[in-house]
């Protein structure tokens, strides 16, 4: 039986989803890796070591929750870290097609590879880091949507006081 996992992402920022999905994660295993991959082709909103810290504030009261950075294959960092199981939220129907695929070509790189998909649940159905960055970006208020570290973040980075 694996006792690691991996959730990984971009986290740009991190949201109450993704909170709730390495919650979930960190319960149902011993230690849990929680993995900032950085997409060279992207142009992010935080800085990778800005990523880090925030994820590190978000799950600070997660004591088996190892937060991490990578570039290259997931699978490579999972056989790497001894990890057997990757964790990945699903938001909607829509998310599955391409999760689907990259779990296929993950497994075909990593045999030893599964990976579990996590339903989010109703109230982050919706919710994405993209969605986030753009309410900020004009001045909303995201504070139902991040962890406070993310919210106060990103009002820094857009300016503007919180509502």
């Amino acid at each position: 039986m694996p006792h690691r996992a991996l959730c990984p992402g971009s986290f740009d920022p991190v949201t109450n989803g993704h909170l709730d999905v390495i919650e979930r994660t960190s319960a149902l295993f011993e230690q849990v890796f929680v993995t900032i991959f950085f997409n060279t082709v992207k142009v992010p909103l935080f800085a990778p070591e800005e990523r880090m810290d925030l994820l590190r504030q978000a799950t600070a009261h997660l004591p088996n929750v190892v937060v991490d950075g990578a570039t290259g294959l997931l699978a490579q960092y999972a056989q790497a870290h001894e990890i057997g199981v990757v964790v990945r939220g699903l938001r909607a129907v829509s998310d599955f097609e391409y999760e689907f695929a990259m779990a296929e070509m993950n497994k075909q790189v990593y045999g030893e590879l599964e990976t579990l998909f996590m339903m989010a649940r109703p109230p982050h159905s919706y919710l994405s880091s993209t969605l986030v960055r753009e309410v900020a970006q004009w001045g909303g208020d995201v504070r139902g949507f991040v962890p406070d570290c993310v919210a106060r973040a990103l009002q820094q980075r857009f300016g503007g006081e919180p509502r």
